[in-house]
């Protein structure tokens, strides 16, 4: 229902201004609306890991009662300006002039040799496998890789509009991804460079076997 996102935050709200744990019939009287409204928004709250439910020890006679408090940190609902805080570090990097093009493929080279699914012990990896290490890596990142001998088609940028304000360095962190994986597997073919938008629809780019 459209109206759950708003009255989770109000039983959110509530928890956080108590400043004590509050029961299931305190957050409903706060809020005016049924237990069971409130019981099910808690609940989902808890699935969430927003709050923490617990069972106070009686002081009398009767059933303990089980109340929630909320979890420290911030609210996990919201939107991300995940892009804006990618144009930030983009924009300080391009500031570096001549040395941020090597900064940036260096730092994609060394995420490039920690996300590829590395071998097994004393494998010697061929060309071949090597590159259908590299395309399962870059099918992972959503660049919608396509084989063809010793180019390999990216028909999706995930970082398009990024790449198409800060150009080289974007794609300077992707060859970089590239070499690392490869230089990671001890692989007898290197990426030898990057073509942007060599393609209507494509980037190319290009290895080199050893």
């Amino acid at each position: 229902m459209a109206t759950e996102g708003p009255r989770r935050r109000e039983v959110l709200d509530v928890l956080r201004d108590a400043g004590a744990p509050l029961g299931v019939t305190d957050i409903a009287g706060r809020l005016g609306v049924h237990a069971n409204t409130a019981r099910f928004h808690l609940d989902a709250l808890a699935a969430e890991g927003a709050v923490e439910r617990t069972v106070e020890q009686p002081s009398g006679p009767g059933r303990p009662r089980t109340v929630y408090t909320p979890r420290a940190g911030m609210d996990r609902g919201g939107a991300r300006g995940y892009r804006l805080l990618a144009q930030i570090l983009l924009s300080r990097l391009a500031s570096d002039g001549p040395r941020a093009r090597e900064s940036a493929a260096q730092a994609g080279r060394e995420w490039g040799r920690f996300l590829v699914d590395r071998p097994p012990p004393f494998k010697r990896m061929t060309d071949e496998e090597a590159a259908e290490r590299l395309t399962a890596l870059l099918d992972d990142l959503d660049f919608a890789p396509k084989p063809d001998g010793d180019v390999i088609r990216l028909r999706h940028c995930p970082f398009l509009e990024l790449a198409e304000e800060y150009g080289p360095l974007v794609c300077d962190v992707h060859l970089g991804l590239m070499q690392g994986a490869l230089t990671e597997l001890d692989a007898p073919v290197e990426a030898d460079r990057l073509e942007p938008f060599a393609e209507p629809g494509a980037c190319l780019a290009h290895l080199r076997r050893g």
